[in-house]
């Protein structure tokens, strides 16, 4: 009986232990959604090669100046940015590029990809437009991949939109029963590339936001060196925050 009862209470553990399991292989196909994003290579019109994947996405105003990049959120569908962000900054060209993986991409998207990704495609931006100030934009999952560039590159202006401290520290936000702190490979710690940072930083975040908890931008924010400025959109949420008409407000001035 003493055995019996034993193994009975070992099995909630043993299902505990296996979704941690499922969790750690998993993780890649959790963490990361292109499957919405997918369109065809024709209806792109910039590319660059790296390590054996074309990387392709967008170019808005290219014979412009003070050149802008946009590294958008996990499932979004980047062209469609193309209108906004040309008509907010119309004296500047804009290139937004899809991750590998997404888009017209082929390759699998992972941390450390999309960081070499990033790098090269500032790389090819700052030849394109020798002698200019480079910005970058990035929102949600891009506020990571933007946060690891500016602490690689010399970005001369770093919008970051709906951002956190770590993808690690949200994942836990949200699954507080598991241990997704120690299980998540690709860790988007912004805090640790932006510490001390001292360009300047706008960040624009949702008072409605369900997904970036307001304590992992508030612990985001207490990592730089120099105080950014922050617009809060207290009608906006996760999803809606880049429609929010405050948004192309703050966008605008702070590019000026």
């Amino acid at each position: 009986m003493r055995k019996q009862l034993l193994g009975w209470a070992a099995l909630p553990l043993i299902g505990y232990a296996g979704i941690c399991a499922w969790l750690f292989a998993k993780q890649r196909e959790l963490i990361y959604l292109p499957q919405e994003t997918r369109i065809d290579a024709t209806q792109t019109n910039f590319a660059i090669e790296r390590d054996g994947v074309r990387l392709r996405g967008w170019v808005v105003n290219p014979d412009r100046h003070e050149p802008v990049i946009y590294f958008g959120g996990n499932a979004e569908r980047v062209e469609n940015r193309r209108e906004q962000l040309g008509r907010v900054l119309p004296g500047r060209s804009v290139y937004l590029i899809a991750y590998r993986g997404y888009g017209a991409n082929d390759g699998a998207p992972s941390e450390s990809a999309l960081f070499a990704d990033a790098l090269a495609v500032f790389d090819e931006v700052q030849a394109r437009h020798p002698g200019e100030a480079v910005s970058v934009i990035g929102s949600s999952l891009g506020s990571g991949v933007a946060s690891y560039v500016a602490s690689q590159r010399p970005v001369a202006r770093l919008v970051l939109v709906a951002p956190f401290d770590s993808l690690a520290a949200v994942a836990q936000s949200h699954y507080r029963i598991f241990p997704v702190r120690w299980i998540v490979k690709d860790r988007f710690d912004s805090a640790s590339y932006l510490h001390g940072y001292q360009g300047a930083v706008m960040v624009i975040r949702a008072g409605r936001d369900q997904v970036i908890p307001a304590a992992s931008t508030n612990r985001l924010i207490a990592t730089l060196g120099r105080p950014p400025q922050v617009v809060d959109l207290p009608e906006a949420n996760h999803n809606t925050i880049g429609s929010d008409p405050g948004f192309e407000q703050a966008l605008h001035q702070f590019m000026l």
